[in-house]
């Protein structure tokens, strides 16, 4: 089954203003984000789904693929899923949907989310491991998960709860990354919001508690953040410099 990969970039981030194009290690963070996706080799064709003409001239100008959407999305998965609906993405049941803040984004966990799917979950995602002096950070999103590796619930809380205070509660650290069939996307777009969604700040909510299930795909090594804030691009800078340097002859 081909998979189509779609990169939602908003310019209008409330934290980090203009985010997608902020520069990181000499280039714009998007082109950091699709150049870690496509090594990963999971997609058959890659796409930056935007709001804004000036992404979309980054993207092609470095050789890339990107489709200007609306500004009026409330989610990175209500954008992706415009793009889908686009005639020319017709062909593609298997959808993967990469957050455009996610430069440093583990292999294991694009492969795992969309091997969840392909295994015959309708959307798959992934978590990677938490130490426990960081569970209560709210900019690591925690996980639960059933004894089929689904996920129960999603948290910015630090779930489970340590109530004895033993020291060996198991965190695993969502990812932001999703896989879904073509269907499971529509149905997730379609669904009223719930307020749990609002309450800790987290789409993936909706189509959990309205019975989508969510296979989650773990993997040993921690999560590398995201970049929400200041402090997150300083440490993704230092990462890519870290690794620039190995590699240069």
């Amino acid at each position: 089954m081909p998979v189509l990969g779609v990169i939602p970039a908003r310019l209008g981030s409330s934290r980090l203003p203009r985010k997608p194009l902020l520069p990181l290690a000499g280039e714009p963070l998007v082109l950091w984000v699709i150049r870690r996706v496509a090594a990963a080799a999971v997609c058959d064709r890659l796409v930056v789904a935007t709001d804004a003409r000036e992404i979309v001239d980054v993207v092609e100008r470095a050789g890339h693929e990107a489709v200007l959407t609306s500004a009026h999305h409330q989610s990175g998965t209500e954008r992706v899923a415009e793009v889908v609906a686009n005639k020319a993405f017709r062909a593609f049941d298997l959808i993967l949907n990469v957050q455009g803040d996610e430069p440093l984004v583990a292999r294991d966990a694009l492969r795992g989310a969309v091997a969840r799917v392909q295994g015959g979950d309708p959307i798959g995602t992934a978590a990677g491991s938490l130490d426990s002096a960081l569970a209560a950070d709210p900019n690591r999103v925690k996980v639960v998960l059933d004894a089929r590796g689904r996920a129960l619930y999603f948290s910015r809380a630090p779930v489970p709860f340590d109530r004895d205070g033993a020291g060996d509660v198991v965190y695993h650290q969502h990812v932001g990354v999703y896989a879904y069939t073509r269907a499971a996307l529509e149905r997730w777009v379609g669904l009223p919001p719930v307020p749990e969604e609002r309450w800790e700040r987290l789409e993936q909510l909706r189509p959990l508690l309205h019975g989508l299930a969510i296979g989650v795909a773990l993997f040993a090594a921690p999560a590398a953040p995201g970049v929400d804030t200041a402090e997150d691009l300083k440490y993704a800078e230092a990462a890519l410099n870290r690794t620039l340097r190995e590699v240069s002859p």
